[in-house]
């Protein structure tokens, strides 16, 4: 998505919680720190689904970052699931998710499986670099 669609607060939250998004990701979106890794990642998965470009850019860190993003408005990102955690927490400064973010593309059904690094710094999370598995 070329442009962000939030929707509501009282909306459920893309991420999958279960919980609505003005208490799931919805602060985040807005500015206030991820608490952890997968509370980061999380947040990542709704900014795709929203079409978030500036915070998917804002949480990247800025030795990875890419100049531009541009998120494709062919893609709806449809569900999250969480596979594993390791560190990530309130005290690390480091921490490691592993992910499949299900989507549709054209009417075709995909999955996208991906261990994903995390590095807090000055008590903000950011995404580092992921690796993807088939």
């Amino acid at each position: 998505m070329t442009g962000s669609t939030r929707p509501s607060d009282d909306s459920r939250c893309p991420c999958g919680t279960g919980l609505v998004l003005g208490e799931c990701c919805g602060p985040t979106l807005d500015g206030r720190p991820a608490p952890t890794a997968e509370a980061l990642m999380r947040s990542r998965f709704t900014a795709f689904a929203v079409g978030d470009a500036a915070y998917l850019r804002a949480t990247w860190h800025a030795s990875t970052r890419p100049r531009d993003l541009v998120l494709d408005d062919d893609v709806e990102w449809r569900s999250l699931e969480i596979r594993a955690t390791s560190a990530g927490g309130p005290f690390d400064d480091a921490g490691v998710v592993e992910f499949v973010a299900r989507y549709r593309e054209g009417g075709v059904r995909g999955a996208l499986h991906e261990t994903s690094r995390f590095v807090r710094e000055g008590g903000r999370w950011s995404y580092v670099d992921g690796t993807l598995s088939p």
